[in-house]
């Protein structure tokens, strides 16, 4: 096994780990940097980016990541392909294994694993993600402006995307698969309260059609067993987001959902020298910006901790 030492280890790509990188390897830390299973993260199945502040005509989202890794590697950060595949922080020297059989041990450590959406698991919904098919609504909203959408989703997620969308699109219809929502009651009595939400209770997509882009769904009533096909334009699947944090799980400390918990105003976590950033510590914004923001904070912890130790 190969052993490397370094100042810092980034795991994870994406908006806040190449974010981190530039600012660690800028303040002349050595940097290395594993992009993991999914390099760029989840903006590399997003099409367009319009949203992200310096990008005046938009971006697509993997032509982002490009630059992105282009800037953290003109800085002199080490970043390779392949992931970390188990970490040991039982004592004070930060220790990480890689797929690629070596032995990291680092000075301090930034986590920017993210976060993966939920999915339903169809074909149909993996071959037009991106082309009508999001999980993302204040991401992709916009792009369907006036038109017919679908929320898939009975809880607080699902009801936050369609009442965003109702402000923007047709009509959204959303679908629920039991006969309840999961969702807090004042949510709820403004999904009932919406008139541009139609909710289809105890009902399941079956097959979202299209072939270059979306143009409707079929669904299923788990009771009656009937179907029916919708004419839409969008599908925004809100079931929920897993983030990539099992790895971290014998050691720091996660919220019941299994986000990283960081100190309030920061990024430190309950073990002195690692950070967490982007998706992997935040469930409620979840936006490219965002996570630049804390991959920039996770990098000045990161210095800050390494200058005083």
């Amino acid at each position: 096994m190969k052993e490397i030492s370094v100042d810092v280890l980034i795991i994870g790509s994406g908006p806040a780990g190449y974010t981190a990188a530039i600012y660690t390897s800028r303040a002349g830390l050595e940097t290395l940097l594993y992009k993991g299973d999914q390099p760029g993260g989840q903006l590399t199945i997003t099409s367009d980016v319009e949203n992200y502040p310096g990008y005046p005509s938009g971006v697509m989202g993997p032509e982002m990541m490009v630059d992105f890794e282009k800037q953290a590697g003109r800085f002199g950060s080490d970043i390779r392909s392949g992931m970390i595949s188990s970490v040991d922080f039982s004592s004070d020297t930060l220790i990480a294994f890689s797929d690629n059989d070596e032995k990291i041990t680092a000075k301090s450590i930034i986590i920017s694993t993210g976060a993966s959406a939920k999915w339903l698991n169809l074909e149909s919904e993996q071959r037009l993600n991106g082309k009508g098919v999001s999980a993302c609504a204040v991401c992709d909203g916009f792009f369907f402006r006036g038109q017919d959408v679908a929320v898939v989703g009975g809880g607080d997620t699902a009801a936050e995307e369609a009442l965003y969308l109702s402000k923007l699109t047709s009509k959204v219809h959303l679908i629920i698969r039991r006969e309840e929502m999961r969702a807090s009651v004042i949510m709820q009595n403004r999904i009932k309260e919406n008139n541009k939400i139609q909710i289809h209770w105890n009902s399941e997509i079956k097959e979202i059609k299209g072939d270059e882009s979306v143009d409707g769904i079929e669904i299923i009533n788990n009771i009656s067993n009937e179907s029916k096909s919708i004419k839409l334009s969008g599908v925004f699947i809100a079931i929920g987001h897993q983030p990539n944090t099992e790895i971290f799980k014998k050691y720091l400390n996660l919220d019941d959902s299994g986000y990283i918990v960081t100190k309030p105003g920061s990024t430190l976590t309950n073990i002195p020298g690692i950070f967490a950033t982007g998706d992997a510590q935040d469930k409620i914004y979840r936006q490219a910006v965002t996570a630049a923001g804390s991959g920039c904070m996770g990098a000045l912890d990161a210095e800050r901790f390494i200058s005083n130790n």
